[in-house]
């Protein structure tokens, strides 16, 4: 353990989104250990470089990470700042989760290009998101939309919007926010709307296990909600077997004293959707994520999934 260690190396993508949370990030921890150097190190991943495929046609959740988390295990970083919904359920060995930060807004935006919400969109409206999850739970409320596959970084998405035949696009209410352009969204979809990404609007802070120094230095980065309730979404998906290619979401919230935690699985075309809800202590976020795996599969979200992956 170097308690001496002056300067801190956060490993990060290299997107305007990544390096405005990875700054965030940064900023927060220059305020608890001033006596610090805090300096982000770009690292280019698998997803960075294939923005000509949807997601569900490449591979899992590792594509965003794989890169800087070999960049965490060989010590070229010290630690790494992800979106929580790009880090696999499972946690590469020899790497943790060593804090997860209070939730930015959780919810899907609506961007459109006149202004309209989801409701006055014409019949037929070409809609643009790279999720599965989002398109299932589109078609589910709006069968007629047309729903094309849109990739790249939150920027190149919005220009996309302008540039291309969309009436609107989809993204997270999280990302938009943080780079300042909230005044961009048309509507925040609600949660009974689209139930978000597993992890959506929070930040994972991954360091090496078996590292005192630098668990120490991210807890003051950790959120007690943010961390029991994305657990417990992470557990659901988990046990689901899910990834980028399967129409899941959860999203835990704390009400009072109790944290209530919804599932969702869809079918592609959002002919069918399963949501559940079940509630419980903060602490039990993890066994609460695998009880509401086993209720949805109970409903029939097994046949659902063996659809979905063609089985």
């Amino acid at each position: 353990m170097n308690l001496e260690k002056k300067e801190i190396v956060i490993g990060t993508r290299g997107s305007k989104l990544a390096l405005t949370q990875s700054q965030w990030v940064a900023g927060e921890l220059k305020k608890h250990y001033p006596e610090k150097e805090f300096i982000l190190k770009e690292i280019r991943t698998k997803g960075d470089e294939i923005l000509d495929v949807a997601l569900s046609k490449i591979g899992d959740k590792g594509l965003f990470v794989k890169e800087i988390e070999k960049a965490l295990l060989e010590g070229e970083v010290d630690l790494a700042v992800h979106s929580m919904k790009d880090l696999p359920t499972v946690i590469s060995s020899g790497l943790t989760i060593g804090a997860v930060t209070c939730r930015e807004d959780p919810r899907d935006a609506l961007v459109s290009k006149n202004g309209l919400v989801l409701d006055e969109l014409p019949q037929g409206a070409v809609v643009g998101t790279s999720s599965l999850r989002r398109r299932s739970q589109l078609l589910n409320l709006r069968p007629d939309f047309k729903i094309i596959d849109l990739r790249g970084n939150l920027d190149t998405r919005l220009r996309k919007l302008e540039e291309m035949e969309f009436d609107a696009i989809v993204i997270a209410t999280a990302g938009i926010k943080r780079l300042g352009w909230e005044e961009k969204i048309t509507q925040k979809l609600s949660l009974d709307i689209s139930t978000p990404a597993v992890g959506q609007g929070a930040l994972g802070i991954e360091i090496r296990e078996g590292d005192p120094f630098m668990q120490s230095i991210v807890d003051c980065l950790n959120s007690q909600d943010s961390y029991w309730a994305t657990k417990g979404e992470r557990a659901f998906l988990r046990e689901l077997e899910g990834g980028c290619q399967v129409p899941i979401g959860a999203f835990g919230e704390l009400q009072g004293e109790e944290l209530v935690l919804t599932g969702m699985v869809a079918s592609v075309d959002g002919s069918k959707l399963l949501r559940k809800q079940i509630r419980g202590p903060l602490e039990q976020g993890e066994e609460m994520g695998k009880a509401l795996a086993q209720e949805v599969l109970q409903l029939g979200a097994g046949e659902i999934l063996a659809e979905v992956r063609g089985g």
